[in-house]
């Protein structure tokens, strides 16, 4: 079908724009609680008709996901959030589309694996020292798999041991930079992420660029690199970004030509800001990304 004038164009674009899709959450696989099946119900409750599963540096629950979404009706594109050390910091990086058999993808995500089973005994060090013992058996309590045990399963001991009264208030004083329970880690570099995720044919997405703790300088850097490397979108309208933010990064996106990206993060019922299929539309003058799939 051929659109012919200038608002029916604009109709079309809007249309797409409007699709909901929610393509950044996480399951029991990784630091969510629920598991594939109970996100792809929820997420086809609220009213989402294009969905991704991207549990952190994880692809073990692809295929659950998949089918999922299939006896739903919804569309579904293979997801993963890898974590990357850019400049000293952690950051994420979506892959949408891929291919979760991909041996490339894979190897890449076992070996950013590893390594957190040791760091979790260095938190749980940290925080016996600050009066909080067994915070690894805690924490393992929620994780199940020692290596994909997070901070996230950490902060959930710390509520449930009355220690905070949530897991904002736990990333206020626990678990961060200069605060009790913080190590670093060295994770995948942001060329090897993006290589991973075009090896296993899917597009790159910078997840929640509101969250970093970088200056302006540091973040076109970053904009700058992955753009090189081959990214192809930001996450414009997610659930840590406010309305101001939308804007902010709409502009970015245009600026790099970047398209724009849409997920909740949604990790659990109580503890997310944002339901699943519950964020406002892409703006209809970005391109979204799942324009890039057919």
């Amino acid at each position: 079908m051929s659109i012919s004038s200038a608002s029916e164009k604009h109709a079309f674009k809007t249309s797409i724009a409007a699709i909901n899709a929610d393509l950044h959450c996480h399951s029991v696989i990784s630091d969510g609680t629920l598991t594939p099946e109970e996100l792809a119900q929820r997420a086809f409750n609220n009213g989402v008709r294009l969905w991704s599963l991207t549990d952190h540096d994880v692809l073990g629950g692809q295929a659950r996901a998949r089918k999922a979404a299939e006896n739903l009706g919804m569309n579904y594109l293979g997801g993963v959030e890898i974590s990357i050390t850019w400049m000293g910091q952690t950051v994420h990086i979506v892959g949408l589309g891929i291919d979760e058999q991909n041996p490339i993808l894979s190897h890449g995500l076992i070996e950013t694996r590893q390594g957190r089973e040791k760091r979790a005994q260095q938190i749980s060090d940290q925080l016996n020292q600050a009066g909080i013992p067994n915070a690894y058996q805690g924490a393992l309590h929620f994780a199940g798999n020692p290596d994909l045990i997070s901070r996230t399963h950490f902060a959930r001991y710390l509520v449930e041991q009355g220690i905070c009264s949530d897991i904002e208030n736990v990333f206020k004083n626990y678990l961060v930079s200069g605060k009790p329970g913080y190590v670093s880690h060295r994770w995948a570099s942001l060329e090897e992420a993006v290589h991973w995720i075009q090896s296993a044919g899917g597009k790159a997405v910078i997840a929640h660029p509101g969250r970093y703790n970088l200056n302006a300088l540091q973040m076109d850097e970053l904009y700058e690199r992955f753009k090189d490397y081959g990214g192809a979108a930001i996450e414009v309208i997610t659930g840590s970004h406010s309305p101001d933010q939308y804007i902010s990064f709409a502009k970015v996106a245009q600026h790099y030509g970047f398209m724009a990206s849409r997920g909740s993060d949604f990790h659990d019922p109580k503890e997310s800001d944002v339901d699943l299929g519950m964020l406002p539309n892409l703006p209809d003058h970005l391109k979204p990304i799942w324009t890039a799939f057919h």
